[in-house]
């Protein structure tokens, strides 16, 4: 995992082999953007009012979790989980060989 700045300095870019799985602006907390698989995206943004459609990403494949207390901390972990293992899941066979030796 690797923690990037390609957006200018106040945006923390979070990846794995090169590739996103969480952004936020470090400057001013209050959302977190995470990659989902598109159906359960849609289950959470109806679920939760505090998960919107992916700010200035792939709407479909993409969550803004707002940091407002009403999601917990437990349930924010196992979304980013997520988005880390969605990317995880894309990576080719000897991408993940190495992930692996790196672990």
């Amino acid at each position: 995992m690797s923690e990037t700045f390609p957006f200018g300095e106040n945006t923390l870019v979070y990846k794995v082999l090169n590739k996103m799985f969480a952004l936020t602006d470090i400057d001013n907390f209050q959302s977190i953007n995470l990659k989902c698989e598109a159906e359960w995206a849609m289950e959470l943004r109806e679920k939760y009012p505090a998960i919107i459609p992916g700010y200035h990403m792939n709407k479909k494949h993409w969550n803004t979790i707002l940091i407002d207390n009403s999601i917990s901390d437990a349930f924010l972990q196992k979304l980013i989980d997520h988005s880390y293992d969605c990317v995880v899941s894309t990576l080719s066979i000897s991408a993940k060989d190495k992930l692996e030796e790196i672990k």
